[in-house]
């Protein structure tokens, strides 16, 4: 009994192993085109389903996809409606291990033969560079995964001729129920349903278990893993919570819908096995897993949004509204980060145009203290946000994304100090004679705004850059009028310097506006050089 036990964890701990290193390597190995293909994909919730449906086949772990899916919510690159499509992408994706494990690792015993696959992909990870390295990593644990399953099945066959669980209860609502309990007490303790499942195919494959009994393990697993789930995102984020929930609520009802209506899906499968040919045993106990999450997924899918509004509502956004893209689990993705920061800095940016507008509209109270206060909060979380970031590769230079946020962050801390003016310059700002220098730094202003949230065609920074010179100028020749003006006696010295303060306020205003918008624009490359221009970027 001891040889056993010890096969049975082996066999399961090497599997669980060789999952890790498949996930880890294969997703080291793709660098971020998986990524970039998660966030680029999830435009409908038809979209997104297949998105994660596709890198969850890929990366063969629901969990890697879950965790991705995350950060990218959290760093605002998906919506969360299109988030819970993803999800269920994810939860039929990962019903692939069980064809895996079904067609490769029980119909053809690759332990043996896939022990090379271990040592060729150890050697790689310790002699290759670069993707080798990872690649090596996959190959090592692929390899794993058979050899765990082989030493499974002996486990699983000595444990056949102790016990005899076949005689169990398999048929009724009782039999379901415990059968349903095993598979979420499994999940729970492997903390993989892939696991749980392969454990359930090699015992049915070795008739340790019937058909019946390893269909309702199989969507206990289903059920379990949201336990997984729910633990992780225990003190997370708010997206870590709604998307945690969305993966519970989904799996759960699908897992119930699934132990209701189970004799009409073994029938289903009974069926298959008739008039379609399909192996009766493992290969359709994974159809059956397929099966019943596709029957969730045509289900919930077409009520997606209306599910994600839901779940918004249970679990509303606490904290400031400006740095809800900052979650400290996207420091595993400098690149994700990255463009999180970006995405904070365009609010805060918007946030400080509309407070400047508000006050050459004669309106300061419109933007009061506690307005201003949250926005250095948030300004100054940002900053220590980006500190933290870790570079994206150790041996490459600081990336052009990172200094232009630094540069933009220069800007940013020069425009602050400009939402609290002397009491002096917004009544010179109120003159008949600053008008136009008004209108114009207001048009730069709102120019700017729009482009940075998305709203104006390309080109609009070269108009931005355009009138914040022509403001620079409009500025030399109002200083040279107010000198004139003031030399022939037209007004005194004081009036002169206050008016030269307030164009000058205007000024800078619009050079860190524009500078500001240069660097932080969306979907613009940029250089990380200060653009041309003959304003100073001095206070």
């Amino acid at each position: 009994m001891t040889a056993t036990t010890f096969q049975l964890l082996g066999g399961i701990g090497l599997f669980l192993l060789g999952m890790v290193l498949l996930t880890d390597g294969l997703k080291s190995f793709a660098g971020e085109a998986l990524q970039q293909a998660l966030a680029r994909f999830t435009g409908t919730p038809a979209k997104a389903f297949g998105s994660g449906a596709l890198v969850t086949l890929m990366v063969q772990s629901s969990s890697a996809t879950t965790v991705t899916l995350i950060g990218f919510v959290s760093a605002g690159l998906i919506t969360f409606p299109q988030a819970v499509g993803v999800v269920m992408g994810a939860s039929l994706g990962t019903t692939g291990t069980g064809w895996m494990v079904s067609v490769l690792g029980l119909k053809v015993s690759l332990g043996f033969y896939a022990l090379p696959l271990v040592g060729i992909g150890a050697l790689l990870r310790l002699l290759a560079r670069g993707r080798g390295r990872a690649l090596g990593l996959a190959l090592a644990g692929f390899g794993l995964i058979f050899v765990g399953i082989g030493t499974l099945q002996e486990g699983m066959q000595a444990l056949a001729g102790r016990f005899d669980l076949a005689r169990l209860p398999s048929a009724g609502a009782l039999g379901h129920l415990a059968a349903m309990a095993i598979g979420i007490a499994m999940t729970v303790v492997m903390q993989s349903s892939s696991a749980a499942v392969a454990t359930t195919l090699t015992a049915l494959h070795t008739q340790v278990v019937s058909f019946e009994q390893a269909a309702a393990v199989v969507i206990g697993a289903a059920i379990g893993t949201t336990v997984t789930g729910a633990l992780a995102a225990i003190g997370g984020t708010v997206p870590a919570k709604r998307t945690a929930a969305a993966h519970v609520l989904f799996n759960l009802a699908t897992g119930l819908i699934a132990i209701l209506l189970l004799p009409s899906l073994l029938w289903l499968v009974s069926w298959a096995q008739r008039q379609l040919d399909v192996e009766a045993g493992a290969v359709s106990l994974a159809l059956f897993h397929t099966l019943f999450i596709a029957l969730g997924v045509a289900i919930f899918l077409p009520f997606a949004e209306p599910l994600a509004r839901l779940i918004e509502r249970l679990l509303p956004e606490r904290g400031l509204r400006l740095t809800r893209h900052l979650d400290d689990s996207l420091l595993y993705a400098p690149a994700v980060a990255l463009e999180a920061t970006r995405r904070t800095l365009i609010e805060i940016t918007v946030e400080i145009l509309d407070a400047i507008d508000a006050l050459l509209d004669g309106n300061p109270v419109a933007f009061d203290a506690t307005r201003r206060a949250e926005l250095a909060t948030a300004f100054e979380r940002t900053q220590r946000f980006l500190a933290r970031i870790p570079p994206i590769s150790e041996d490459a230079p600081p990336s052009p994304l990172r200094v232009a946020q630094l540069h933009a962050i220069d800007h940013l801390a020069r425009l602050l100090p400009r939402l609290d003016p002397p009491a002096a310059i917004l009544g010179e700002l109120a003159q008949p004679a600053l008008q136009p220098a008004v209108a114009q730094c207001r048009e730069v202003l709102a120019l700017a705004r729009a482009g940075l949230l998305g709203r104006r065609d390309s080109g609009w920074l070269d108009e931005v850059e355009r009138r914040a010179l022509a403001l620079a100028e409009l500025r030399q020749r109002e200083r040279l009028d107010v000198l004139r003006r003031t030399a022939a006696g037209a007004q005194g010295p004081a009036e002169a310097l206050r008016a030269l303060d307030a164009i000058r306020w205007l000024e800078r205003v619009t050079n860190h506006a524009w500078r500001a918008s240069h660097y932080l624009a969306p979907d613009e490359t940029l250089p990380p050089e200060e653009p041309d221009g003959s304003a100073p970027s001095d206070v």
